[in-house]
């Protein structure tokens, strides 16, 4: 079993930072690529930033600039580093680990619960 366990979430001003981090846990050989998406309320999911296991990098057009994702292999752990926030950013935030391997021969993907990333006055 695998886990996604995400960290970082909260209130912040508009122009404020803050510092998501999501750590995968469990019967784990690799993972192909981490990322982040995120839900605002009556919204679709959508793609934030991912990163793959050599280090590509793929964002989505709306936080290009402002936000930064970076990975820790040996850690299993994906960080989406959030500048200049806006109150538009404000939705609860998805760590994604695409492609896990847990076995020989099994692929799966996995979902962490998700955190709360608020930009207001």
């Amino acid at each position: 079993q695998v886990q996604l366990v995400e960290s970082g979430g909260g209130l912040v001003q508009p122009g404020g930072s803050l510092r998501l981090s999501c750590a995968a846990s469990g019967s784990i050989f690799s993972i192909y690529a981490m990322g982040w998406y995120r839900q605002a309320p009556g919204k679709q999911r959508e793609l934030v930033a991912t990163i793959t296991s050599g280090g590509s990098t793929n964002y989505a057009d709306f936080v290009k600039g402002r936000f930064t994702i970076s990975r820790d292999n040996a850690k299993n752990t994906v960080y989406l580093q959030m500048n200049s926030l806006k109150p538009e950013d404000t939705a609860v935030y998805y760590c994604n680990a695409d492609r896990v391997r847990i076995s020989i021969t099994h692929f799966n993907d996995f979902w962490g619960q998700g955190t709360q990333v608020t930009v207001a006055s």
